[in-house]
This record gives C-alpha cells, sequence and structure tokens, in this order.
C-alpha cells in the first residue's frame, strides 16, 4: 500500500526488462478523466523511458470503469499485444454503485486474466474522495500508472 512514507511510483529501471520489443494496450476511462489522464500520462511515459516504442503503444478510451473489461477483451481479441493496462478511477458517492461497479471491474479484469494468455493491469483507483485520487494520480503517493506500466513490463516478460 502506498503511504506518504514510501512512493511505490519510484523504480529502479536498471531492474526492469527492456520493453523494446513488446507491445501494449491502454484502455482508458474517460470517467473522471482528470484522474485517468494522468494515470495515463504515467504509465506511457514508463513505457517509454523502459524502452518501448510509441508506435508499440495503442491506446483506447471506453465511457468508463465497468466498460474497461470489454473495451480490453475487443484489444486481446484484436490486436496482437502482450499485456493490457485497464486504466480507471472510481470515487466512492453516495449510493453502493461505487461497489457494483468496483466489484465488476476488479472480477471482470480477472476473468480476462484467467481467459486470455496475455495479461491484463488492473490500474482502476477506486478512493473514496477525489484527494486520495488526486494523491494516487502523481500527487504525494505517486502515480499508479507507472507501476501499472513496469508490472504489464514485468507480465509480459514472464509470458514469453
Amino acid at each position: 500500500m502506498a503511504t506518504e512514507i514510501k512512493n511505490l511510483s519510484v523504480h529502479n529501471k536498471d531492474e526492469i526488462p527492456n520493453a523494446k520489443n513488446l507491445r501494449f494496450g491502454i484502455v482508458v476511462s474517460a470517467w473522471n478523466d482528470n484522474i485517468t489522464e494522468q494515470l495515463f500520462k504515467g504509465a506511457f511515459a514508463a513505457l517509454l523511458d523502459c524502452g518501448a516504442i510509441e508506435g508499440n503503444i495503442i491506446r483506447w478510451d471506453v465511457p468508463g470503469s465497468f466498460e474497461l473489461v470489454y473495451g480490453s477483451k475487443k484489444l486481446l481479441q484484436t490486436q496482437n499485444v502482450d499485456a493490457v493496462i485497464a486504466i480507471g478511477s472510481v470515487i466512492r458517492g453516495e449510493t453502493s454503485h461505487f461497489d457494483y461497479v468496483c466489484g465488476a471491474t476488479a472480477q471482470g479484469i480477472k476473468d480476462l486474466n484467467v481467459k486470455f494468455d496475455v495479461p491484463v493491469i488492473f490500474c482502476v483507483l477506486t478512493d473514496d474522495t477525489l484527494q486520495q485520487s488526486i494523491d494516487r494520480s502523481g500527487g504525494k503517493h505517486g502515480n499508479k500508472g507507472i507501476e501499472a506500466a513496469i508490472a504489464a513490463i514485468q507480465m509480459a516478460v514472464l509470458g514469453k
């Protein structure tokens, strides 16, 4: 868990496999785009920093986090990628909608990992407040998009 003391976005690039020969899909939720765009920027920059070629990174946008599962599935079915990063942000409101969206999205991404032989990385912030989301998308807790990109590289290499 990220804390103010430890920023999990900081990593040793020398310990990460080179991503030069890998292709990535990134599916980004448009809901809470002030957060998801920051997560995307972090993931994209981290992939490039670890050697990925810009032309080997495919971005697809979907309306919300619930739609990340279908978007990721179609990307897996139609693109030749080594890993997918599903980026979303769900912020708790006054109803149980939060619980349903978060649970279904997590379960759906897990199901994709079981069904397909390509890793799908869960980069969906499930926060209680907007400030918590800001803190995890480039704020005091780093950028979870960076962490997702590093995980995508590591898992893509594991699958080869």
